[in-house]
């Protein structure tokens, strides 16, 4: 059990990359990057006390009868890494949808012939809670195994309100009793379901029977649609929104994919992030950055579909706060590797080594308004995975192959073996 009271000592660290004193958005250079060497970090329960030079830090530690936990191979310090878009809770595969794909089908394609989503529905409306809780804690364990401490998760394969509520009771379970902090977001307005000819009825469906529910019950706190021309029209996902706001739920859009629109929604709702965004021009570049939108991207996705990346430099450069996050989900995006899907975006896309590693853990952070992770501050949570190197620029060098070796999550060190 871990020990509230005591304080910790935990080091030394080759370095310690703290994601400190950064700007909240535009570009990042490395040099900006506040790394110390041959650092310690002092933890006290589940918080940060405070980071710094491991000799001062020891010194004190001797003082005041600190715990230790000492380091003794070479080590780099990251916070928590934190994937701000991921749809974890299903059942099933899309093996056959993704052949078809590489075949030359397009994703759009597939979603109209009646595959995709669809499919992902049918699957998991046939799943018990406990065959989702099983198979999205698999996936949470090796989320963890990857350095991933937080990750949001959406409903969005029930698609009614018994299997959505049915979805998000599985996500609850697993963040009950799972290391990893879930957060859990109602996408019931992922697509109409068969069921339903009428996109507004089916809308106004999850408003009057669903959302309330999730309200009471402490099931989501956060909602999302999809807007596109197989899913929502900008129209209907605007009043949809604006309705859930009033329901006191925060909003996140699946914006600008294929077409462009998503993002103005987003923008005029006063959504937290629009996710996705492989379409964004500078115009809606510069709407988000107006209305102080996160985006986003999505490069899971750009490498399942096999298209091209949002164009992250263009909103670095364009003053957005950019996030990166898998979108791990059985059809577009089914690798979920975190590192290895940032460290591939950043090679393409020419971002700096400190702009991946914000879009991974303290900017990810804002992406999901959680003000406690995501930066080595006092009082901030001691989310923090060690990888066995000494010098951090090996961690996005080796693209996603060099994994981390010890992860501590609230301040405790666990056990990914």
């Amino acid at each position: 059990m871990n020990n509230t009271s005591a304080h910790t000592l935990i080091g030394p660290f080759s370095q310690i990359v703290t994601m400190a004193h950064l700007p909240e958005a535009g570009p990042i250079l490395d040099d900006e990057l506040h790394v110390l060497e041959q650092a310690g970090v002092v933890v006290q329960g589940e918080k940060i006390v405070k980071v710094g030079d491991y000799i001062k830090l020891m010194q004190e530690a001797e003082q005041q009868d600190y715990q230790l936990q000492t380091i003794n191979e070479p080590m780099v310090l990251l916070p928590g890494l934190i994937d701000a878009h991921t749809h974890i809770c299903f059942a099933g595969s899309r093996a056959n949808d993704y052949a078809m794909r590489v075949a030359g089908k397009s994703y759009l394609e597939i979603a109209r012939s009646g595959g995709g989503i669809l499919d992902s529905v049918r699957k998991t409306r046939e799943a018990t809670l406990i065959e989702l809780v099983n198979l999205m804690k698999k996936r949470c364990d090796r989320h963890l195994q990857e350095g991933v401490t937080t990750c949001e998760v959406k409903s969005g394969y029930g698609l009614s309100v018994d299997d959505e509520i049915k979805m998000l009771e599985a996500i609850q379970l697993v963040n009950k009793h799972h290391t990893i902090d879930l957060i859990p977001t109602c996408l019931a307005a992922h697509m109409r379901p068969p069921e339903f000819t009428d996109s507004k009825i089916y809308l106004n469906c999850i408003l009057n029977d669903l959302l309330p529910v999730l309200k009471e019950q402490g099931l989501a706190k956060r909602v999302d649609i999809f807007i596109e021309d197989t899913a929502f029209t900008e129209a209907d996902s605007m009043e949809y929104l604006l309705a859930a706001r009033k329901l006191e739920f925060d909003i996140t859009v699946h914006a600008d994919q294929f077409t462009t629109g998503g993002s103005r929604v987003a923008c005029e709702v006063g959504a937290l992030s629009a996710d996705h965004l492989e379409a964004s021009r500078e115009e809606e570049i510069e709407l988000m950055r107006t209305a102080g939108v996160v985006a986003t991207v999505l490069p899971g996705a750009s490498l399942g579909l096999g298209m091209h990346y949002a164009p992250a430099r263009k909103m670095l450069d364009g003053g957005l706060c950019v996030a990166i996050a898998t979108d791990w989900n059985p059809g577009s995006a089914p690798m979920g590797d975190l590192l290895l899907q940032a460290a591939l975006l950043g090679a393409s896309e020419k971002l700096s080594m400190a702009e991946t590693l914000a879009g991974i853990t303290s900017r990810a952070a804002r992406a999901l308004n959680l003000q406690d992770r995501g930066i080595f501050k006092r009082d901030y949570l001691a989310d923090m995975i060690g990888f066995p190197t000494n010098n951090y620029k090996e961690i996005l060098y080796f693209q996603g192959k060099l994994k981390p070796t010890r992860i501590w999550k609230r301040g405790v060190l666990k056990d990914i073996n």
